[in-house]
């Protein structure tokens, strides 16, 4: 089986790449392994002082893979649901995949998401726990699980926004561009797709140019003040109430016709009424960048 996640080191540059571009990165156990044993790798490693975290292929990340029934997470069953243990493996340090998360922020060491095509649903959870977010201005960046089958997760969707676009996008999981994303300061930049490699390696770049401890300081004081603001116990209740959404009603047949008729099937019918993700026009989706001149 190849890597999910690849690792690769070039002076003081760490690059983590989530590697199943043929299934858009979505997140799996083993992915979520690697990627924890990517970050520890950085992390411990004096000489690196920043890294990159980057999807391969055409997408940052689409989200929580839940094709073939969900069967390669054991512990999470939509039939024979127990709540108790459903709590235990989304609020347990040992078990919850929160951890690989925050690794991105509770590593000392800052972190690049570097954003293109998608980065929707878990995958944003994941890339907004980084430092800096930088996105070509075309990505695609939503939480669709809003509509159904989810709920926040890190919390970072609403402390890196204000009120008013915190609840909006809440409430109705519309998606934003790359550009929109930056304008509203949910992320810190965007670019052209074609500019997004360099703009990315240039800002990793300026960021090793400084001491490895002043990074490591500067980023704890600010990571300590939004903790300061309750972080860890919106990411107790985030995943909770998570669990809870995967076992409505509408849930279930999320889920349900997903496994009988393929994720495309469910998707299609969650976001056709809103016309959006894999239902909006072909004009309006994100560019590839396969397609870029080499």
């Amino acid at each position: 089986m190849p890597d999910t996640v690849k690792y690769a080191k070039n002076g003081a540059i760490a690059t983590i790449t989530l590697n199943r571009p043929e299934k858009y990165n979505t997140i799996r156990p083993e992915l979520l392994e690697e990627l924890d044993a990517a970050l520890r790798e950085a992390n411990t490693d004096n000489a690196v002082k920043v890294i990159i975290l980057e999807g391969a292929g055409d997408s940052f990340c689409g989200g929580f893979d839940f094709s073939d029934g969900l069967q390669h997470y054991d512990e999470i069953v939509e039939e024979d649901y127990d709540p108790g243990l459903d709590v235990n493996l989304v609020v347990n340090q040992y078990k919850t995949y929160l951890n690989q998360f925050m690794g991105l922020w509770r590593g000392l060491k800052p972190v690049i998401a570097k954003i293109h095509g998608y980065c929707v649903g878990g995958g944003s959870e994941m890339a907004l726990c980084a430092d800096l977010v930088v996105a070509s201005d075309d990505a695609r960046i939503g939480t669709p699980y809003s509509r159904v089958w989810g709920c926040h997760l890190s919390g970072m969707w609403v402390y890196r926004l204000g009120l008013a676009k915190a609840k909006y996008y809440a409430l109705t999981g519309d998606w934003i561009s790359g550009k929109e994303a930056a304008e509203i300061e949910l992320i810190n930049f965007s670019c052209p797709l074609e500019e997004l490699d360099d703009r990315v390696r240039k800002l990793a770049e300026k960021l090793a140019h400084i001491p490895l401890t002043q990074l490591i300081s500067m980023k704890l004081i600010v990571n300590q003040a939004y903790d300061n603001m309750g972080l860890q116990s919106t990411q107790t209740l985030g995943p909770i109430l998570d669990g809870i959404m995967r076992n409505t009603p509408e849930g279930r047949d999320f889920v349900r016709v997903a496994k009988a008729e393929g994720v495309k099937r469910a998707v299609t019918m969650r976001d056709r009424p809103f016309g959006d993700y894999s239902q909006a026009p072909v004009e309006e989706q994100p560019r590839r960048r396969s397609t870029l001149p080499v």
